[in-house]
């Protein structure tokens, strides 16, 4: 998960659905709509082999253009299907024993930061990023202003980079990037757009282009 060029960056988080096939089918969709840093892949309420199958199917399709494959949660499965990296969501022994064990083979990334002070622990453990917000968090149109505050305060004083989610619509990306996030996540925004998950993507990328505050060289 290379960092941003110039600018905050898409991460794509899957959705659920019982039709897998029709999920790899729009999971490529929206691939192929524009830059994409990475895709999180979440277990939702799968059971272990059935995650791993879902995986198995999405990991290729994510690493075919160039972005990385997040498994949420199972190191194993993780391992199994040759992701590229961990999303994890508990503890912070958890999180040091991933980051022990697997980086640098693996992107470890932490979702377990609640407040600055929860952050500030997960920083010390040095993980390659945070993420500010739930993975099905996009429950309004806009980002959560507790995620928006807690990723500008990260991003003007730790170099970790942090992964914030967006809301429910495209425009959502913006309040993000001017953050300074250095990526934002979406789902809902991109998969139940009635534009399709192609367009999704390219119009999210052209807001990005157009209105997001250029990083530093």
């Amino acid at each position: 998960m290379a960092l941003p060029e110039d600018r905050c960056r898409l991460v794509l988080i899957v959705p659920d659905g019982e039709d897998e096939a029709a999920l790899a089918e729009e999971l490529g969709h929206a691939l192929r709509g524009g830059d994409v840093a990475s895709v999180i892949i979440p277990q939702y309420g799968l059971n272990d082999s059935a995650f791993q199958a879902r995986a198995e199917k999405l990991v290729p399709i994510v690493q075919a253009v160039g972005a990385a494959a997040l498994i949420c949660g199972d190191s194993r499965i993780a391992g199994r299907v040759k992701a590229d990296g961990l999303h994890l969501t508990g503890s912070l022994e958890e999180l040091g024993e991933a980051i022990e064990k697997f980086t640098p083979k693996l992107i470890v990334g932490s979702a377990a930061a609640k407040d600055r002070h929860a952050a500030l622990e997960v920083g010390e453990l040095r993980p390659d990023y945070i993420f500010f917000g739930r993975i099905d968090g996009d429950i309004k149109p806009e980002a959560h202003p507790k995620n928006l505050a807690l990723a500008e305060w990260w991003a003007s004083m730790v170099e970790i980079p942090c992964i914030t989610m967006g809301g429910t619509q495209l425009a959502s990306v913006e309040e993000v990037a001017a953050t300074g996030a250095e990526f934002v996540a979406l789902r809902e925004a991109v998969f139940s757009n009635p534009a399709g998950a192609a367009a999704a993507v390219a119009e999210a990328n052209a807001i990005l282009d157009e209105k997001a505050p250029r990083f530093d060289a």
